[in-house]
């Protein structure tokens, strides 16, 4: 692995994926590189120190070149050197801060607030590490804004002697009271140019950790290639990223260690609150961020709460940027004013209320007049404060939903079967559609608990749906699919249906692809597990011809999106692919007309080969990679820290050569960017109309021999509507699906380079080949679009039909459908 950026390389910080590498290997923003020029002019603050130490008169800024003509040394000279410190105040700044800011600047101006100290690459014969400057502090007074006015730039000048060497790190203490976000640093030189040390990390205060941070400059080493005079300093900054099991995290730390989800209960605040642990031998699970805080008094076993206003703990360098974070406020606000009213109704009539029609549903993005009209009704019928009256109606102007895409084209759309089957190719959950491979469809469930294994579904079923071809013709021509939610779900089914109103099925779905290139479905089958009463309970359902039938049919297909929506984002399907050297990434789709995956493997590609070009010219030597200690401790980690309930699966990749370490990147980053993309930024777009993708179930479809299938013959929608989400979860579900949608203002991504890393690394060639992955990504974007405008595609476009945008690299701010961000930031 690389040293490079402000911290060396940390096998501990898995959730980084290609930046345990090195920091910006997969990284992003929202300009260009070549659109980047960071090196504008700031009015700086500059202390110059005498020989012996004790400050003269500032002097006022001047730019310097970076790489500029200097005056050579003689060899008896010492040399001098200026230290200049990027450093990013809030965006939005309250009273105290401002108060505490000019403190601040006061206490650098007297020399007391903030140190720093220069490493040299070569080793100092008497300490045997690397040569150390004297330390300087950072002096100023009173700096004024540039042309970002929350940046400011701070300076230092110190004096090192002759055959110190090229600086390769930078300790910097901290002295003030409170911690600061520090963008960079320069170096000017005589005898070495320019030298630039990136940090974009929060460098907390001497007074809560005494230990002073390391920012390493941008130039990338191997482990072995590590100047003499960084390396222990690379260790010991490995190390203090990688936790040991103990204490309790702080807000400012920056460690990164392991621990399963025993903290999903509450049993202190509530016995029927109490959860299972995540994580073990009986429940196999990844392992989170581990916080270490103290236990429940209820159960030792459980890890307390942390409750709000408190944090929950995350890396320091990981929490939200402000302008993220703010975004995500309002978003948690506009969430508050939409279940207000619902919530309020619900509290006052002790029950939640359904939609009494589709058109209540509608009018939910219609300025929100079916809450504006119970804001009059709710505030008069309660003894409100006046202060929740005049926050109810103020938050009238945050009532009104935005218009999802799935019906922004047109309105019924959700109807249709055809647009059922459409959404499992280019809707939010587009992982999950296999090939029917053989039959009849058999359960691995074991028999002696949840019956006969052989599904209810029959070849003469499905022969009456396939235009006269044979079941055979259909499953060796690839032309049958399948959603099977069966065996994952049927063993939670009784658990599930024992919740006050909640019901549900574990399904099977089968596809039929016709000759014109439509997918639509053409059954669906319903399983409940066995009972005392009933050994096994299944029925298939079939579009059908008259009205009675195709309400049943739209209850099954409701009942279906409930069972994808609760494995949406945890399972994958594979073998919508066959392999095929002569195809660009050596796979053909089964499906031609499969927008997520004929987009995807355009975005997979780009990312190996940017991954392939970054890993060539480090890992150059082909024993590299098998050598490389930290590479080695990183991928160990993953699988038996990260993992240990699944250390000893054999489908673990090897970590053995270039190749083995190239796949193991590109997938990492693609999980993290295009495929989380693919799955998150479209929940709001589908699932903001609800009827489209309910969530939930409230009822099982009523049978004939049941008091409910008579009144459901008299008012199918009543019991559809009754059946769904009610108001009070819709909204709920919406907020949700709105909030995790939303890119924020500063959102960093795939091939963008935000201004703040655009000297994120040393190296022309590997800027150079970062320029092409970008340019590529512009490529496939406009490549998308005109797939987009292809009426042969019929998944992607036609009368109502909305473009598949989910895989565009670039977005606006906001639900927008589209973007992929450089990595989960939610």
């Amino acid at each position: 692995m690389m040293l490079a950026k402000s911290t060396p390389v940390n096998p501990s910080k898995t959730s980084s994926l290609a930046t345990s590498i090195h920091p910006q290997l997969c990284n992003g923003g929202t300009r260009r590189a070549h659109q980047v020029e960071l090196r504008r002019r700031r009015p700086t603050v500059q202390a110059v120190l005498s020989r012996d130490g004790k400050s003269v008169s500032p002097l006022p800024s001047q730019s310097v070149a970076p790489g500029g003509p200097q005056r050579p040394p003689s060899p008896a000279e010492a040399i001098d050197v200026r230290v200049v410190l990027t450093v990013r105040n809030k965006l939005k700044e309250k009273l105290v801060d401002k108060i505490e800011n000019r403190w601040e600047y006061f206490i650098n101006g007297i020399g007391q607030g903030i140190v720093v100290q220069l490493v040299s690459e070569e080793i100092d014969p008497a300490t045997k590490s690397g040569k150390r400057s004297a330390e300087a502090a950072v002096r100023g007074w009173l700096p004024k804004p540039s042309n970002h006015p929350s940046i400011f730039e701070y300076a230092a000048n110190l004096t090192v002697q002759p055959g110190f060497g090229r600086p390769g790190a930078i300790i910097i203490t901290n002295r003030q009271n409170k911690e600061f976000y520090l963008m960079e640093i320069v170096v000017h030189s005589g005898a070495d140019g320019t030298i630039l040390f990136p940090a974009n990390s929060w460098i907390h205060s001497c007074n809560v950790n005494p230990q002073s941070r390391v920012i390493f400059s941008n130039r990338a080493y191997l482990p072995l290639q590590t100047p003499a005079g960084l390396k222990d300093l690379r260790q010991d900054v490995l190390v203090s990223r990688c936790g040991n099991g103990k204490g309790e995290r702080k807000k400012f730390d920056v460690i990164y260690d392991y621990a399963p989800y025993n903290d999903l209960g509450n049993p202190d605040k509530d016995v029927d609150l109490a959860r299972p642990v995540l994580g073990g031998e009986e429940r196999p699970y990844p392992r989170r961020c581990r916080t270490g805080r103290p236990p429940m008094k209820s159960d030792p076993g459980a890890e307390s709460r942390v409750e709000k206003p408190h944090p929950v703990y995350v890396p320091r360098d990981e929490t939200f940027e402000e302008v993220k974070q703010s975004t995500f406020s309002s978003g948690a606000l506009k969430a508050l004013f939409h279940n207000l009213i619902p919530a309020l109704r619900a509290a006052l009539s002790s029950s939640d209320t359904h939609f009494g029609c589709f058109s209540d549903i509608d009018r939910l993005y219609k300025d929100g007049v079916l809450l504006k009209h119970e804001v009059h009704e709710i505030t008069e019928g309660l003894m409100l404060p006046s202060m929740l009256k005049g926050l109810v109606n103020m938050g009238e102007r945050l009532m009104k939903y935005d218009l999802p895409s799935i019906i922004s084209r047109d309105r019924f759309s959700w109807l249709r079967d055809n647009e059922f089957a459409r959404q499992t190719l280019a809707g939010v959950n587009p992982v999950d559609i296999q090939r029917l491979r053989e039959f009849p469809i058999l359960s691995k469930l074991d028999p002696a608990v949840y019956g006969s294994p052989e599904s209810a579904i029959t070849k003469e079923c499905l022969e009456h749906e396939l235009n006269g071809m044979s079941l055979e013709e259909a499953i060796e021509n690839h032309r049958l699919f399948m959603l099977d939610y069966h065996d994952l779900l049927l063993p939670y089914v009784k658990k599930i249906n024992s919740l006050k109103g909640r019901k549900t099925y574990a399904s099977r779905t089968i596809f039929f692809h016709t000759r014109n290139g439509i997918l639509r479905p053409i059954a669906i089958e319903l399983s409940l597990p066995p009972t005392p009463s009933s050994p096994s309970w299944k029925r298939v359902y079939t579009h059908g011809h008259d009205a009675t039938t195709s309400w049943i049919w739209k209850l099954a297909k409701a009942h279906v999106c409930a069972n994808d929506a609760g494995v949406h984002q945890l399972v994958n399907h594979w073998g919508m692919a066959v392999e095929d050297p002569s195809m660009p990434c050596g796979v053909k789709l089964v499906l031609e007309d499969y927008p997520y995956a004929a987009d995807s493997l355009l975005v997979w590609s780009a990312i190996e080969e940017w991954v392939r070009d970054y890993v060539t010219h480090f890992y150059a030597d082909a024993n590299n990679v098998a050598s490389d200690v930290e590479l080695q401790a990183w991928w160990d980690e993953i699988k038996n820290k990260g993992h240990p309930d699944k250390r000893n699966e054999p489908w673990w990749p090897s970590l053995n050569t270039k190749e083995d370490l190239i796949n193991i990147l590109t997938t990492m980053i693609w999980t993290a960017s295009g495929q989380h993309a693919a799955i998150n930024f479209g929940q709001y777009p589908f699932g903001g109309y609800m009827p489209n993708r309910p969530t939930l179930m409230k009822k099982l479809i009523p049978q004939e021999d049941e008091p409910e299938y008579e009144n459901f013959l008299l008012n199918p929608q009543h019991t559809f509507l009754s059946s769904v989400p009610s108001q009070l979860q819709a909204t709920q579900i919406m907020a949700v699906q709105d909030t995790l949608s939303t890119h924020s203002p500063d959102e960093e991504y795939l091939g963008q380079l935000h201004e703040s890393h655009a000297h994120w690394i040393d190296d022309w060639h590997i800027l150079n080949s970062y320029e092409k992955f970008s340019a590529r990504l512009e490529e496939i974007e406009q490549i998308i679009n005109k797939r987009n405008k292809n009426f042969h595609l019929k998944n992607r476009s036609g009368a109502g039909v909305p473009p598949y945008e989910l895989l565009l690299p670039s977005s606006g701010p906001g639900v927008t459908g589209r973007g992929i961000p450089n990595s989960i930031s939610i």
